[in-house]
């Protein structure tokens, strides 16, 4: 059906092991047979283990170290043997590509938007300027300078607000959640205290009043023209952490109306390659307001499939690789689930009376794709259940510090299934 001689590379430099949207890639890709490489931080991180994986790297090179990323791509271009597609699956990597990928493009294929889209969109403050600037409604925010302006803006626009860190792939050095819930005072001088001198700064924005329904995003890839196909729109049902965090629970909805803004936006903008945008709906002006631009794929990317089968991983690999993108409609009612993080999530709508046992009971039996378990692909769902309980045990930060370590600055290739001992022992 598809010509798939032509390897992907799944390229991420955010230290999250469990990111669920890097396995995605994968199984959407090698399910028809294209093979794929990826970039690991860790020998056991879960999607490092998929079936659908022909080799792997062990590298964690500084997101800001341009100059080790592009040798150490280089590297694994010479491993592989011949031209690849490159998917990448953080804002980091997207980052990367757009400033410094240039001379990568003989030995990769990957989008080219505008050299400096990408920074300006993942930027929660650059993409509001730009928003302004192009009449795109989004909640009013401030970039945060001192104790005095966060409580003029918090005065201005009344609580809660929300509290985001303005460059999220840059380290925070502290463990400052990218998106924070600011309910009083209280709340705001220890989110102000934790930020300290974050890199990029702390972003504070008007709160838009939620409900079911309100919660709305767009999966889309655009070719060299603009044009985006395919074009999904959905609804987040469960976002851990709650209403303020990436989605657990997701649907694929119809909203053509949204679609359509989305599409002119992207052209006005001259955007390529796969986009992920965060919406919510304002009753009080009868808008959607953009709350978030990834300039790359979102996490959820397979909650939406069309009906010639077709996500967008796979439209990026066809387009890039000079195939034609068949033309098919969204499913519409899909469901996608994160199963280590939506029952936390769940826990957390239940204690505020938003959702019952039973109701989440029966969420859980409509949803048609999970995040890890598949039945053709089980070993990294065992990985992240192993993860999840030794996080838990560990209370996060011991585990948090294994997976950027200074032995993985170049990368440690391990071909397919072949693992070798020595890169199993690495920490």
């Amino acid at each position: 059906m598809f010509d798939t001689t032509t390897p992907a590379v799944v390229f991420k430099l955010d230290p999250n092991v469990l990111h669920h949207g890097g396995l995605g890639v994968i199984r959407s890709l090698g399910r028809v047979g294209v093979p794929v490489y990826a970039v690991h931080e860790d020998s056991l991180a879960p999607a490092a283990h998929s079936r659908y994986v022909r080799g792997r790297w062990l590298w964690s090179p500084d997101p800001e170290d341009a100059e080790a990323i592009r040798l150490g791509l280089m590297q694994l271009a010479q491993r592989i043997g011949r031209t690849a597609v490159l998917i990448p699956t953080d804002d980091a990597a997207a980052i990367f590509l757009a400033e410094h990928g240039d001379p990568l493009r003989m030995w990769f294929q990957f989008a080219q938007p505008p050299h400096d889209l990408p920074r300006q969109l993942a930027g929660k403050f650059t993409m509001y300027e730009l928003c302004r600037r192009l009449g795109v409604p989004c909640p009013q925010a401030r970039l945060i300078e001192d104790w005095d302006e966060a409580l003029e803006f918090a005065d201005q626009v009344g609580y809660p607000l929300v509290g985001k860190l303005a460059a999220p792939w840059l380290p925070s050095g502290r463990q400052v959640r990218s998106t924070t819930i600011v309910r009083d005072e209280g709340d705001l001088a220890a989110l102000y205290r934790r930020c300290g001198e974050t890199v990029g700064g702390l972003m504070l924005q008007e709160h838009i009043p939620g409900g079911p329904g309100y919660d709305w995003f767009f999966h889309g890839y655009c070719d060299g023209d603009s044009v985006c196909r395919p074009a999904f729109t959905g609804v987040k049902e469960r976002s851990y952490p709650a209403h303020a965090g990436l989605t657990s629970l997701g649907r694929c909805e119809d909203n053509e109306p949204l679609s359509r803004s989305v599409a002119t936006l992207l052209e006005k903008l001259s955007y390529t390659g796969i986009v992920d945008l965060d919406f919510r709906w304002d009753d009080r002006d009868q808008q959607y307001k953009l709350l978030d631009f990834n300039p790359r794929l979102g996490a959820q990317f397979r909650l939406f499939r069309d009906s010639a089968g077709v996500d967008v991983a796979l439209a990026s690999y066809l387009d890039l690789t000079g195939q034609p993108v068949p033309a098919g409609q969204p499913e519409v009612g899909r469901r996608f689930q994160v199963e280590n993080y939506d029952p936390i999530a769940a826990l957390r709508y239940w204690s505020r009376g938003d959702i019952g046992l039973r109701e989440w009971a029966g969420s859980v039996r409509r949803v048609h794709e999970r995040a890890w378990f598949a039945r053709d692909d089980l070993l990294p769902f065992a990985l992240m259940c192993a993860w999840m309980f030794c996080r838990g045990v560990a209370r996060v930060k011991p585990w948090r510090r294994r997976t950027r370590h200074p032995d993985l600055a170049e990368p440690q290739y391990v071909p397919g299934r072949n693992y070798d001992s020595r890169h199993l022992g690495r920490r």
